[in-house]
């Protein structure tokens, strides 16, 4: 019987905010083992002077809690899945999806506006390229300027006057308390979000059955098959967080709908298509529409962006 477990995680203030609701779930629902908190800084925590883009590395915020879990520092970790690679490190596995929050991008603007009747010119913060490209396409006359930093900071960057607006998660913005700050739940029409948006996961060593069997109990069914079809779009396009890629899958009983998108930067293509197919085949149904994408030139679009970055 497990005594312990050490849940490795992030040391921002979203970061602590997921971690601390997974230990209090598994606290409430396994009384008799000790969780506690290990707390670290990753890459992508460090560089707050460089778009994520031209960092050009995956796993910006997951390497070191992925480490912590193969040196046996911690026995699992807790990431936004967005934030996941879809190629884990050997010896790891996701073990648990938690059920999904709001997965829809938000519109944060003091003076009210939306993302239609902002004024021409206006400035809007984002450090997402997926955002940036869907936000060019709807209103190319904005100016979307980069946006790094935590929620505090990205909101204190805005409350001084260096932005009008920023494109946020929904899930984010409402964990960390500021639902009164959004102006606009932007629609799924006008922005697909990223792979793995609103929901927390669980990685775990795949030679833990133990762990395994506790991590089960925060499994949500519906949002996992939803989040793997993703997953599987994603890996299939062999994009990152660094690629304009979007994703919904959307569970109805045994029923799975998937979404998926891939822009050029600028927003001058945007491919977009969707695929029904049955809920107990998630990776499947992702990568057929992940070909579908390139048959319709999302190779070429990909291609082109990558040579940019390179």
């Amino acid at each position: 019987m497990v005594q312990e477990v050490r849940i490795a995680t992030r040391d921002s203030a979203l970061a602590l905010w997921q971690a601390n609701w997974v230990k209090q779930k598994l606290e409430e629902l396994i009384p008799d083992v000790a969780f506690s908190l290990v707390t670290m800084k990753t890459q992508g925590d460090k560089i707050l002077d460089v778009a994520l883009a031209k960092i050009g590395d995956k796993g910006l915020f997951t390497k070191e809690l992925e480490f912590a879990l193969l040196n046996g520092s911690a026995e699992l970790a807790v990431h936004s899945m967005k934030d996941v690679p879809t190629l884990l490190p050997d010896g790891l596995k996701m073990g648990a999806i938690a059920e999904r929050h709001d997965p829809r991008d938000v519109l944060i603007c003091p003076q009210g506006y939306t993302l239609l009747t902002l004024p021409a010119g206006a400035r809007v913060g984002t450090s997402s390229l997926r955002r940036r490209a869907q936000l060019a396409k709807l209103r190319s006359d904005l100016q979307v300027l980069d946006l790094r930093g935590n929620l505090n900071t990205r909101f204190a960057k805005l409350d001084r006057g260096d932005y009008d607006a920023m494109l946020l998660a929904a899930a984010g913005v409402e964990r960390m308390g500021w639902s009164d700050r959004i102006t606009e739940r932007i629609s799924f029409d006008l922005s697909l979000p990223a792979v793995g948006q609103g929901s927390v996961g669980i990685e775990i060593r795949d030679d833990a059955p133990e762990i395994q069997a506790i991590v089960d109990k925060l499994n949500h069914h519906e949002s996992s098959i939803a989040i793997r079809a993703e997953r599987a779009l994603l890996k299939k396009l062999e994009g990152g967080c660094q690629i304009p890629i979007g994703s919904l899958g959307i569970v109805e009983g045994d029923k799975l709908t998937l979404h998926g998108l891939v822009a050029s930067v600028d927003g001058s293509r945007v491919l977009r298509s969707r695929l029904e197919g049955p809920a107990n085949e998630p990776e499947e149904l992702g990568e057929k529409l992940a070909l579908e994408l390139l048959g319709l030139g999302a190779g070429e679009i990909l291609a082109e962006l990558r040579q940019e970055q390179s």
